[in-house]
């Protein structure tokens, strides 16, 4: 959910960033041999990047607000003295709505983006997040609610995936993956406070004091500078070179050159940018781009994804955080379960930095794979004392809850991330754009109905116990469909990609290359 989808023309405009690497900087060398040019990487010259990103990607904070709410929303109105009583196809629909929007959502958020500016359209997003948490603070029954989180949805998608179009053009390739994993950290941080609040308030409160985080985040944007490249591609030169000098303002000019690094940057992101423009003259028609998708190159990527897609969302991930606390209480435990939920919201957000070391050295495939295995022992094991502390045969009632703990910690390394990361490196650049949003769009649909079948799950399979035992043969199926079919992406070029779809459906049995991953610093 935290890796939405941008626009086709963003993607686009994109895709090829990491394949680059550092190419800026190296332009700049072979373009002037005789400079010295200075560290680009030091952490006074990174600040204000590392600055921008923090502000840029805070509102992921309401997302994840938004995705914790439903747990504490559903807990209250289930208490006898609640505002009003609300169905269980009700509460699935409330917790579930903003998955359905965020696809269309997001697809006008990359417009938006192109057309506004990467920042405008953050602050704009303020907009529709202060009305929707206003209308739930005050509504009267759940339809109003659902109204309400809609907006939320739509906000959400508005204020994050401009946030991370934003890092990926501001960010030096040697930060910008752990920049990227900002979004995760403040999703995890809106959760950790949502499961407070409805620990402490009253679902009304935690949704007025929920408008206070979006503007803080629609004020934060403020005080930084809009991409270059996005102003570069709008035309606006001046503002361009305001914002390069604020991002390089640390840089030291390069010894033998009356010029900034900024002014450098500047003629060159220029040139890019008229190449594009040509490139973008040149661009096929939508037949053509359907002959692409027509390739095997273009349509088995996701015909491949969709089954890891549905792995994913029914393993339970995202149905055990938007009815964390019911589910929690369901386990028959004696903790409560909002102590449980922050716990969940805490180890996750460790997780999600962690993350920032951890899959740097670990390949796609391998993570995916060792994260399902895990999930499904620790929700195997949950299930199986849920079992016998309803049969009595047991009081070690925190085993469960703890289980669930390591499930959470399994997840995070692999099965909840990855693959939004690997459908965007599995096409062509051609494509690229265009696929990932078919394959995103796939993806929101496997979530909004793994989380409207929780209530019909848990009743068809004869209560939590079986229900947890199915998310473990999922989550089991994860792993041997990833070790089966599933592409290596880490460390492979696109054109290397590209030719395994040649070779058949089957990844295992093939003959892969060994491709040396590790980063290597460039030097003058």
């Amino acid at each position: 959910m935290e890796q939405l989808g941008a626009s086709v023309i963003s993607l686009r405009n994109i895709s090829n960033k990491d394949d680059e690497e550092d190419e800026i900087p190296q332009n700049l060398i072979s373009s002037n041999k005789s400079l010295n040019v200075p560290e680009l990487d030091s952490w006074k010259c990174l600040l204000p990047q590392i600055l921008a990103a923090f502000a840029a990607a805070s509102f992921h904070t309401g997302n994840g607000i938004s995705m914790a709410y439903s747990a504490v929303l559903i807990s209250q109105l289930e208490q006898p003295d609640s505002d009003f009583k609300a169905t269980n196809a009700e509460n699935a629909f409330m917790a579930s709505i903003i998955i359905l929007v965020a696809p269309v959502a997001s697809v006008m958020s990359g417009f938006l983006m192109d057309k506004l500016g990467r920042l405008n359209t953050i602050k704009l997003a303020v907009i529709p997040g202060v009305i929707g948490w206003t209308i739930v603070a005050l509504a009267q029954n759940i339809q109003v609610v659902i109204v309400g989180r809609i907006l939320t949805g739509i906000a959400s998608s508005w204020g994050t995936n401009p946030a991370i179009v934003y890092i990926t053009e501001i960010g030096n390739p040697k930060i910008r993956m752990s920049l990227m994993q900002l979004g995760s950290a403040y999703v995890s941080l809106g959760m950790i406070f949502t499961y407070l609040g409805g620990w402490y308030m009253h679902w009304r409160i935690v949704a007025w004091i929920s408008n206070v985080f979006i503007l803080l985040t629609g004020l934060s944007v403020c005080f930084i500078h809009e991409s270059p490249l996005w102003l570069i591609f709008r035309g606006k030169f001046k503002s361009a070179k305001k914002s390069l000098n604020w991002f390089y303002k640390h840089q030291p000019v390069p010894a033998g050159n009356g010029e900034t690094y900024a002014d450098l940057q500047f003629k060159i992101l220029k040139k890019q940018e008229e190449e594009a423009q040509e490139k973008r003259r040149n661009k096929g028609t939508l037949g053509d781009l359907a002959k692409e998708f027509m390739k095997p190159s273009g349509y088995k990527p996701l015909i491949i994804m969709c089954p890891l897609f549905f792995c994913q969302h029914f393993s339970g991930i995202y149905i055990t955080m938007f009815y964390s606390i019911t589910f929690i209480k369901e386990a028959g435990t004696n903790i409560d379960g909002y102590f449980a939920s922050v716990m969940i919201g805490v180890i996750r957000f460790i997780m999600a930095t962690s993350n920032v070391f951890i899959l740097k050295y670990v390949n796609r495939r391998t993570a995916i794979m060792v994260s399902s295995l895990g999930m499904a022992i620790f929700m195997y094991i949950s299930g199986q004392y849920t079992l016998w502390i309803k049969e009595g045969e047991t009081t070690a009632k925190w085993v469960p809850v703890a289980s669930l703990l390591m499930y959470v910690v399994c997840s995070v390394t692999g099965l909840m991330f990855l693959p939004f990361m690997v459908i965007s490196e599995l096409f062509p650049l051609a494509i690229r754009g265009v696929g990932y949003t078919i394959g995103y769009s796939f993806s929101m649909l496997f979530m909004f109905a793994s989380l409207q079948s929780y209530y019909g799950l848990n009743a068809a399979l004869g209560g939590s116990t079986n229900l947890q035992w199915f998310f473990a043969v999922v989550c089991t199926m994860g792993a041997v469909y990833t070790y089966i079919f599933l592409p290596e992406t880490r460390g492979k070029k696109l054109n290397e990609i590209t030719e395994n779809f040649q070779k058949g459906w089957l990844y295992i049995g093939k003959s892969h290359k060994e491709q040396d991953s590790s980063v290597t610093c460039r030097t003058v």
